[in-house]
């Protein structure tokens, strides 16, 4: 069993939580953004969460949508959908001994298509910005997988 100091010199596990790190503080800024776009603009999915603007009728005015907060919440879940695989993907890629140089190149250019994924999508620019943003980023993670399936694991 590895001892904490040969993890800690595996440059492509440090190098992979160091992207991972920042995809992941991307995503906990996009839940922050859809929150504080919900109280500015006072828009609330649920009848609770307009309890402090009104009573009865007068609350209920709160409970609507918003093309802006909608943007932001799917960006958001777009994140979710696309960011958790990595992170599974990219771990599992990461411990099995790939180049450094190559493991560098799939998580910067995931990180890259994730980073411009989120400008494509709240500006918004038009299509097929986001689209090949998106295709990138899931090229990467099936890239790993791929290694991985032809390289480490056994089926």
């Amino acid at each position: 069993m590895a001892n904490l100091t040969q993890v800690m010199d595996n440059k492509v596990l440090m190098a992979f939580a160091s992207y991972a790190t920042v995809v992941l503080l991307k995503m906990m800024f996009m839940s922050t953004a859809t929150g504080f776009l919900r109280l500015t603009k006072k828009v609330f999915a649920n009848p609770e969460d307009c309890a402090g603007f009104g009573k009865g009728e007068n609350a209920k005015k709160y409970l609507r949508t918003d093309e802006s907060v909608e943007r932001v919440r799917r960006a958001h879940l777009n994140d979710l959908e696309n960011i958790v695989p990595f992170l599974g993907i990219g771990l599992m890629y990461s411990l099995s001994g790939p180049d450094l140089s190559t493991a560098l190149l799939h998580f910067r250019i995931f990180v890259g298509a994730r980073l411009y994924h989120t400008v494509a999508y709240l500006l918004p620019l038009p299509q097929p910005n986001r689209g090949l943003a998106f295709f990138v980023g899931y090229g990467v993670t099936l890239s790993m997988a791929y290694s991985l399936l032809r390289n480490r694991l056994y089926l």
